[in-house]
């Protein structure tokens, strides 16, 4: 793709960019299963600064969640490789979880309303077990890069520009950890001086940064370009359970009223992948 000159030039901000790739994939504010979606860009969350002109700052670009650690990406391999092809639940892909869905969404803006309720809602009436809630950005970074193998998820516009979700400031009783520690405002990275401001300020460089303007169009590529699906995506370690591609199944070629069912439920549970541009 050649999305990378706008951006080198600086034509076009990079958060812009992101919107209207977004936008023409018919990613919506409007709709929590196809949510703007944006990528991690920071891989340092324990520095006490933070320093834009180091290379190892940053984020892998050129890689999808599941494979930004040599062990993690060897995993996902394997799993690739030991499931035969069917038409089923155990479809061959790296990843049966998404990047994206409406409950990724909630949990992100769970401290304000009306994601509040939508995030309940989804979880059948309630707030989730504190410690499993979005309560720190270095830990969410560690769940989705490295920890947890069900965890692959991205980010959301409001990681560049909104600090109000990121402090509870509606005094929503979230639960307590299982140290005791009652879950409050999120836990920001040192660098960011327990400031949701800074921490906006400097995330939104680091997005905007020459590093990340050299590298995203690899990003673009996974998620909304050529490496989306097919061959390409094989090799870059990034496909998806084949319900996560909407524009791949013909919902009204499904006779079977379980299995319609059962796509549908994919679907709202776990999001889709954004149409290819």
């Amino acid at each position: 793709m050649l999305v990378s000159f706008p951006l080198q030039k600086r034509e076009i901000s990079n958060f812009d960019y992101l919107m209207y790739l977004n936008t023409l994939a018919g990613r919506s504010y409007n709709d929590y299963m196809q949510y703007p979606v944006f990528p991690w860009v920071l891989a340092d969350y324990h520095s006490q600064t933070l320093n834009l002109s180091d290379p190892h700052t940053f984020r892998d670009l050129s890689k999808p969640m599941g494979a930004q650690t040599v062990e993690r990406k060897r995993k996902f391999i394997q799993r690739y490789n030991e499931v035969e092809k069917s038409e089923d639940l155990s479809a061959q892909c790296h990843y049966c979880t998404h990047y994206s869905s409406a409950i990724i969404v909630a949990s992100y803006l769970v401290r304000m309303e009306p994601f509040t309720q939508t995030f309940c809602s989804l979880q059948g009436g309630s707030f989730d077990v504190a410690d499993r809630m979005f309560h720190s950005v270095k830990s969410t970074w560690e769940s989705a890069s490295r920890d947890n193998m069900s965890d692959v998820r991205e980010l959301i516009p409001e990681f560049f520009y909104l600090p109000e979700f990121l402090t509870n400031a509606n005094r929503f009783e979230l639960g307590r950890m299982q140290d005791g520690t009652a879950l409050g405002d999120v836990q920001l990275p040192p660098w960011a001086d327990g400031d949701p401001h800074k921490f906006i300020l400097l995330h939104r460089q680091a997005l905007e940064s020459d590093f990340v303007s050299a590298h995203l169009h690899h990003w673009i590529d996974l998620i909304f370009g050529h490496k989306q699906h097919g061959s390409a995506a094989v090799e870059a370690v990034n496909t998806y359970h084949p319900y996560f591609y909407g524009d791949k199944t013909d919902l009204n070629n499904i006779k079977d009223p379980l299995i319609k069912s059962t796509i549908l439920g994919f679907i709202s549970n776990f999001g889709q992948i954004p149409k290819q541009v």
